[in-house]
Formats: structure tokens, sequence, C-alpha cells
């Protein structure tokens, strides 16, 4: 030791601030390999699913059908993530992604779902909407976007469109990703501490966590009142992410049957990830009842 803020290593006299941050860089250098090797297996995990995935998306194609998946979920669910992992490695030019902004003025005076319809899928096409006409059960709800009765033409309506999507012989999947709230706030401050994931945080984000048990409600009544046997929901417990993906994956998978599918797969569904939406309403009842509220 050479003094009170410095230290001595090989003869060379290096202060103990210096050390101090070639110890924190080390550390830091040392978890991020970590992370990145876990993000590898992970991403590992999933290929051959992926793989699976090719296969149904030719089936598809090759007998010229239609698929069409909802994700749904609150804010910071894991919904983006998913639908990047599903489409990966599938040929760009039989899918479409569709994400839609707010009304223009011109779709305000149209039939609600006009402004969907125009992006439904041709045969042998998949279209994956990243939230779709169930923005009017949920956000709009919420915050006061549409009108009561907008809201309830559409809780009323919605399985009989639904009904007429699946009777023409469209595949349809409804997958609602479930956040527990202390989660959503963790993602949400990554959001802001992160400068690559600072354009995912909107206000309706931010307002999110204030009005996480109006969203549970809104969350309970959609569920209840617009699952079905033509059009189930199928609800994603997506705390863990990787585990979320590889489900979804599965419950696409297991929608129809295609040629050539790996039967050394496991395809069963984890029952602590993968919700029927039948068995939510039940879960969050039995919550209801025990604890005088909804938990999420």
């Amino acid at each position: 030791m050479t003094g009170n803020n410095s230290i001595a290593i090989d003869g060379n006299e290096i202060s103990l601030d210096e050390l101090i941050n070639v110890f924190k860089k080390s550390k830091s250098e040392k978890n991020s390999g970590k992370k990145a090797e876990e993000k590898r297996k992970n991403e590992q995990v999933l290929k051959p699913y992926q793989a699976e995935l090719i296969k149904l998306q030719r089936h598809i194609e090759a007998t010229n059908q239609k698929m069409i998946i909802l994700f749904e979920g609150r804010d910071a669910a894991g919904k983006g993530g998913t639908i990047r992992r599903v489409t990966r490695y599938m040929n760009e030019k039989h899918y479409r992604i569709v994400a839609l902004g707010k009304p223009t003025e011109e779709q305000k005076t149209q039939w609600f779902y006009q402004k969907y319809i125009s992006h439904f899928p041709r045969g042998g096409e998949i279209v994956l909407f990243d939230r779709s006409w169930y923005n009017r059960a949920m956000v709009e709800s919420v915050f006061g976007f549409c009108t009561t009765k907008e809201y309830d033409d559409f809780m009323k309506g919605v399985k009989g469109f639904e009904k007429d999507l699946t009777r023409q012989g469209i595949v349809l999947i409804k997958l609602y990703f479930s956040v527990t709230k202390d989660e959503q706030a963790s993602r949400f401050e990554r959001r802001k501490t992160d400068p690559l994931r600072q354009w995912k945080l909107s206000e309706i984000d931010v307002q999110a966590q204030d009005r996480w048990d109006d969203f549970t409600e809104t969350k309970y009544n959609m569920i209840k009142q617009t699952h079905s046997h033509n059009a189930p929901w199928t609800v994603i417990r997506s705390n863990n992410k990787q585990q979320a993906r590889l489900e979804a994956l599965k419950v696409i998978l297991s929608s129809i049957n295609y040629e050539g599918r790996d039967e050394s797969l496991d395809y069963a569904l984890d029952p602590d990830i993968v919700i029927s939406g039948a068995r939510e309403i039940e879960i969050m009842e039995a919550q209801r009842t025990s604890g005088g509220k909804f938990i999420g």
C-alpha cells in the first residue's frame, strides 16, 4: 500500500477508485456475457418449433387456408417479442404483422371492423394482429376513447362477427398475454432507463399501473363475454418471457394439422403457463370471492 487512496500492483501504483472501476467493469462484462449466453440458449430451444412453423406456413399456403392470430394483453406483456419469434424464419411473402394506430377521422365514420377487415389474409396467408379489434374492449374502454354505446355494441356483436369468420374457414387464434403488476412495473422501469427501449414507453404505458384495477376488470368482462367455442381465448402467463414464447408457439402449432410434423418434439402445453379462457374466468372469480377483488 503506497497511500490512503492508492495501492501498488506489480510495481505500478493504482488508485482505489480506478481499482473499483476495473472491478465493476469486469463484473458487468461477466454478467453481460452470462446474459448473452442465456439468450442464445433460449433461442436454440425455440428453433425446432420455429422450424415447425415454417411447415405450418407451407401447409396453409398449399391448402389455400387463412389464419388470423390476435395478440392481446397489457402493455409490456411480451406480445411484440413473441410475434418476432413466431415470424423470425417464416417466408415473409406469406405472412403480415398488423399494428394499427388510432383511427383516422375517415375510419371513425366507417363500420368499426372495416379497418381490420382491410388487412385480413388472402388464401395461403397468415396475419398477426399486434392488438386487434379488442382494443375497443380494453384500452378504448378504460381510457374513455369510445362511448358506452360503442363499447356495448362491440361486446354484443363480436362473438357473431368471429363466428362468421370461422364459419368461412378462417383459423382464428386469440392469445391474451397476462403479466403481473410488479413485472409490468419492472419492464416499464427498464424502458425508461434503456435508450434502446425508450421508444416503447407511451403515455398510455405511464398510466397503466395507476389504472391496473380498471384494466383487470375490463379483462375479466372481455374474456367472460367473448370466449366461445368458435373463437376461444388462450391466456399465456408471460412473467417469464422465454416460457411464454415457447408455449405460444406450441399453441399455434396445435391449432391445425399439417404435413411433416416432427412427432419427437414435446407439444404438451404447460398448465402453469397456458390457461383456457374459461379456466381464467374461474380463477379470477375465485380470487374475487376469497380476497374481494381480482388480482389480474
